[in-house]
């Protein structure tokens, strides 16, 4: 394989007890997560909210994932809450550039969060401000959703297109998926219900880990 591919847990919950408890999780074999907000609006499904985030105390490093309409409503809240990195989706703004150009001035990384259906022309404008583009693999909104294959073709096209560009997938990884997943031009694969609904969560990560390091099921 030609470039190290991460493994980045997402944790998606609408409970504090559980955020609680999948951050404990998510300590024992990482350092950095990402953290799915949704607003029941942009998605059917509802999280956490940002206070509830602002009140976990946890070792890990965090962004924020936001599948919420009007993002720029709440960047600013989830900058303060901790979030080094705030994940926002083309889709749900009319405004892409203010957004970024908001996230920048509260000194956050920026990422771009691209559902299936959008073509890979109509983020152009917004690359090279960004400092990641993360492909949904899935409809957005459901844990444990299934995997959608044909993004793997559109990572393929937008690596050969940007080829220095820090690539994610998000969505619908498994263990009998994720060699083929990180062998399509990814950096970081982002993964909740195949590590979270294990009975233990460290072991299915390293397993997943070796899987990829290996290059082969």
């Amino acid at each position: 394989m030609t470039r190290s591919v991460r493994i980045i847990p997402a944790i998606l919950t609408d409970d504090p007890v559980a955020l609680e408890k999948l951050a404990r999780q998510a300590e024992d074999f990482t350092d950095y997560a990402q953290i799915d907000i949704m607003d029941g609006k942009f998605v059917p499904s509802n999280s956490v909210t940002c206070e509830q985030l602002a009140a976990l105390k946890t070792k890990l490093a965090w962004e924020a994932h936001l599948m919420v309409l009007h993002p720029e409503n709440c960047v600013a809240d989830f900058r303060r809450a901790g979030a080094e990195k705030i994940v926002f989706h083309y889709e749900a703004t009319p405004e892409p550039e203010k957004i970024i150009r908001q996230i920048r001035k509260l000194g956050a990384k920026v990422g771009l969060a691209v559902n299936l259906e959008t073509p890979i022309l109509a983020i152009a404008r917004l690359v090279k401000k960004v400092d990641s583009v993360l492909f949904l693999a899935v409809h957005p909104g459901f844990y444990g959703a299934r995997f959608l294959p044909e993004v793997l073709d559109k990572i393929a096209a937008f690596r050969k297109e940007y080829p220095e560009m820090e690539i994610g997938i998000d969505g619908g990884v498994k263990e009998d998926n994720i060699v083929k997943i990180a062998g399509s031009g990814v950096n970081f694969i982002c993964i909740g219900s195949a590590l979270f609904r294990d009975t233990h969560p460290a072991e299915a990560y390293h397993r997943m880990k070796a899987l990829v390091e290996a290059g082969k099921p």
